[in-house]
Formats: structure tokens, sequence, C-alpha cells
């Protein structure tokens, strides 16, 4: 079959009258969207047209949730317990679980988000807790997590299926993990620097990490933020980019 990637944004993120990033545009070209479920971002009605939308666009649909923090965006991290990481997730799933139902669609994955995120990709009692509320909620669900990370391996611990994320708008620590968006070096916004990224991510699992050092990643998602000034033109670009170096596109649904 070759090399197979889905190609995800997180999405859903405009409140009222503050609107957030180009869903309509990006929902174009990506294969799976990542929701945001009102806690760091978005609201009930924004919830529900961006569903509609990805709906309408046979993208499959994932909950997005984050830390209770609409005024840092859910990116300034909070010292919750374990027990309180699965209470927000589970609280967030049943949410857009339930728009997504009533709109006739199936939730296809689940992907914290920022600083929530950031703390299941190294904090072991976090990502057990946060994979125990995606599989009580449904097992059916994929977990997405940082690509090498203690979320993914929490998640297949506890029998769910994991793609492994990695980004294409953002760089690498030697450890692995990205860099800290309060460093200049963290963010990616020339596309061509981008493509190169993550084409030798998904063909050769390497990525370069800021000292210069080549380190192992496994990619079975794409990310691109949604609310980067560089999104929707990232979106337009990379499935085409991929396909020509041999890379096929598909929602992570149908390769998982």
């Amino acid at each position: 079959m070759g090399f197979v990637v889905d190609l995800n944004c997180d999405m859903g993120e405009s409140l009222g009258d503050y609107v957030m990033g180009n869903d309509e545009a990006i929902l174009e070209t990506i294969t799976s969207a990542n929701i945001a479920c009102g806690f760091h971002a978005g609201d009930p009605t924004t919830m529900r047209k961006t569903v509609r939308l990805a709906l309408e666009k046979n993208v499959g649909i994932g909950a997005h949730p984050g830390l209770q923090d609409l005024v840092g965006f859910g990116r300034r991290e909070m010292a919750i317990s374990a027990d309180e990481a699965f209470d927000l997730v589970v609280y967030q799933l049943g949410a857009l679980s339930g728009i997504v139902k009533a709109e006739g669609g199936h939730l296809q994955h689940v992907k914290p988000h920022g600083a929530l995120y950031n703390m299941a990709a190294v904090n072991r009692t976090h990502s057990k807790a946060i994979a125990e509320a995606v599989y009580k909620v449904d097992p059916e669900l994929i977990l997405f997590g940082l690509a090498g990370s203690e979320l993914v391996k929490a998640g297949k611990r506890i029998g769910l299926k994991v793609a492994h994320e990695v980004f294409a708008d953002r760089t690498y620590q030697a450890n692995g993990t990205l860099t800290s968006r309060r460093e200049p070096n963290a963010l990616i916004t020339d596309q061509d620097i981008a493509i190169r990224q993550i084409v030798r991510m998904v063909k050769e699992g390497k990525v370069r990490a800021t000292d210069g050092t080549d380190i192992s990643i496994m990619a079975d998602t794409i990310c691109i933020h949604g609310d980067g000034k560089t999104a929707v033109e990232f979106a337009r670009v990379i499935p085409g980019a991929l396909e020509r170096e041999g890379i096929m596109v598909r929602k992570i649904g149908e390769i998982k």
C-alpha cells in the first residue's frame, strides 16, 4: 500500500462573535478535524456548525478536549489531578459526541489540546487517566498523541487504537517533545521547510531537532494548527506535496 498518512487540524475554536481560523477553507483538504469542546475554545453553536461542515466534507470528526482556560486558550499548564483530567475529558467527549450524534454522524477520534496534550505526553499518571476516560466513553475511538509519547503508550496498554501524531508547523527538541511556544524557533511558517520535515518523518521516520540531531519518529497523522497564520496555506499545499512524494492522504479511521 505504500505510505499513507492522515492530515488533521484543530478547529471549531471560535467563541460567540469572536472568529478564530478559517475552518471552511481548511476542511476542503484535511482528512480529520479536531473540534474544540468549549473548555479552551468553542461554544455549543460553533461545535454544531463545525460538525456539520465536517460531515459535508466527509472529514473524520474528533473531540479536542482541553483545560478549562478560555483566557489562556488552554495553553497554560494547570496543576490538575489525574482524576480531574479524567473528568474533564469525559465531560467534553460527552458534549461533542452528543452534537455529532444529533447531526447524524459518529465520533472518530480524540486528541487532547494544548497544555493537556503536553502534560499527557510526559506524565504517566495523567496519560493513563486520559486514556481511561476515552476508553470508558467509547473503546472504538482512536486516541491521538505526540509520536512516541506516554499518551500513545497508555492508549495501547488499555486497548485503544492510537495514532502517533507529528507536526507540520512545529519544531522538535532532542527528547522528541515539541519546542515550547515561548521559544522564538517553536513555529515553522515556511511551507517548503514544513513539507520537507513531514515528508522525511513519514518516509524516513526521522526529524531534525533544534540542536541538529536526528531523532526517530513515527507518523500516522500530521497536524496543522487551525489558529496559525499559515494554516489555510499549509492545508492547501501539503496534500498535493505529499502525493507527489508517493504518500497517500486518508482519514485515520480508514487507515486504522
